[in-house]
């Protein structure tokens, strides 16, 4: 990687910015898991962090590191939801102003929460606009400073703090699985794993129907795609970050794909025997765990969950329509 990259200096100054801010959310256990992969698997649940995703570590990361004039001139972003509620909380707790592109069919809850922190939310259609050239547009006629939801250094390397935590927390791993949408927890987790477990497995997982970053791993340059039609809303992004990208050629052993299908049995696992909700985006480690099956016997793995906002009666739905 080119030296000017992050690196895991970034990541631990990180994690000192977000100390007494972010929750150091737990990491669980389940003997059902456990039994179904013969492996000892731990699961760190960024979906009870705040806001409800991981989101929020790179968010407030990022923000807490602008000058005095940039916090004076605002912010903007942009996001399916989760980075939208990261960037929205931070500078509600920073006293920043903060606008948010939305896509029209973004989460109502995940909407709801967004302004619910006092951020300005801007509409836009996600299979037609360019979200990022949008926001670009705004932060230079405004003077906003631009916060992109992975492709920054500030962002990933706040990320990675979910991954120290887990590291620290349960000591070298065989293999971790990470949600994979952009990029940015998956960087950060690199950065992180190969300082703390360098023999660790680091496989990302993407949506099957948006396997991006899967195609441009093999091809060893970014692929874009058309914006990919999944219930993974976190994951549907058309094209890995640049910096992201460089980070996880360097350093990431593989990237797998699963169904949406795959992604509710994860739901319906992580709901019925461990009590949790989670959305599908944050299933997507459980699911390549389930899919990857005799392969993890006998090993240590660590599962990242990236969130667990989605609305109750999408949940009900999607527990209806894939039984």
């Amino acid at each position: 990687m080119p030296q000017a990259f992050p690196t895991f200096d970034d990541v631990l100054a990180a994690a000192a910015r977000l100390e007494g801010v972010a929750h150091k959310t737990p990491v669980l256990r389940s003997r059902t898991l456990d039994d179904r992969l013969q492996a000892e698997v731990y699961v760190k649940c960024e979906n009870l962090q705040r806001m409800g995703a991981f989101k929020f570590r790179g968010g407030f990361n990022a923000l807490a590191k602008l000058s005095e004039t940039q916090r004076s001139a605002g912010v903007v972003a942009y996001s399916s939801g989760n980075h939208a509620q990261a960037v929205a909380l931070s500078a509600q707790i920073l006293q920043i102003p903060a606008t948010i592109f939305m896509p029209h069919d973004a989460s109502p809850a995940k909407l709801a929460a967004t302004q619910g922190y006092g951020a300005k939310v801007i509409g836009y259609d996600r299979y037609s606009e360019d979200a990022s050239a949008l926001a670009t547009a705004l932060s230079h006629s405004q003077g906003l400073t631009f916060i992109p939801p992975f492709d920054h250094p500030d962002v990933l390397s706040g990320q990675g703090t979910a991954a120290l935590e887990l590291f620290k927390e349960v000591g070298k791993l065989d293999t971790l699985f990470v949600c994979l949408g952009g990029g940015g927890l998956l960087s950060g987790s690199a950065l992180a794993a190969k300082a703390l477990s360098p023999s660790c497995q680091l496989v990302g997982v993407e949506p099957e129907a948006g396997n991006d970053v899967q195609q441009s791993f093999r091809k060893g340059e970014r692929v874009k795609i058309a914006t990919p039609v999944t219930i993974a809303d976190g994951a549907q992004t058309p094209m890995v970050g640049a910096i992201t990208f460089e980070i996880i050629k360097a350093l990431v052993d593989d990237i797998h794909t699963v169904t949406d299908a795959q992604l509710v049995e994860s739901m319906r696992f992580y709901a019925e025997r461990m009590k949790m909700i989670v959305e599908p985006t944050g299933c997507l480690s459980l699911a390549a765990a389930i899919q990857a099956g005799d392969s993890l016997k006998g090993k240590k793995v660590g599962l990242i969950v990236s969130g667990g906002n989605i609305d109750m009666a999408r949940f009900s739905q999607l527990m209806t329509a894939y039984p």
